[in-house]
């Protein structure tokens, strides 16, 4: 037997390598562009996530974040670096589209018409009463008046 197979039996051993975890893949990943988002718009939110980790273990004593890539430098001079670079550019060009709501995510599953602005709201708010008046009977003593 080799020694990935000995080694690692609860991992999926592919070609005699063992396999990254779940759980390594989970503690590597970042936070999703909404909540980037949420943190850009409130500091509190921010302050949130960065009060969740202890000073100590971030690198450089968590003294240089980088909010909208949501990640920890050593210093102001590797930060520096990381915002000239395509990565942090292609991030912020990311976030400047807005993130999708709840309604449109039901919207284009088929379980919400979607919201087209005010002209269209404005529109069926019209047909609504016209039907409204035509079951109670106005529009054809308008009708009959003219």
């Amino acid at each position: 037997a080799s020694f990935a197979a000995e080694h690692c039996k609860s991992t999926p051993v592919a070609m005699g390598i063992p396999q990254k975890t779940t759980r390594t893949k989970t503690r590597r990943r970042l936070r999703d562009l909404d909540q980037i988002a949420e943190d850009l718009k409130s500091p509190k939110h921010l302050q949130e996530h960065k009060g969740m980790k202890a000073a100590e273990d971030l690198p450089g004593l968590g003294q240089f974040y980088c909010i909208e890539c949501a990640k920890w430098f050593e210093s102001e001079h590797s930060m520096v670096t990381h915002r000239k670079g395509s990565t942090h550019k292609r991030r912020v060009k990311a976030l400047k589209e807005e993130p999708y709501t709840q309604r449109e995510a039901e919207a284009a599953i088929g379980q919400r018409s979607p919201d087209n602005g005010p002209r269209l709201a404005a529109k069926e708010n019209t047909r609504d009463m016209e039907v409204e008046m035509e079951n109670s009977g106005l529009l054809e003593e308008d009708a009959l008046a003219t």
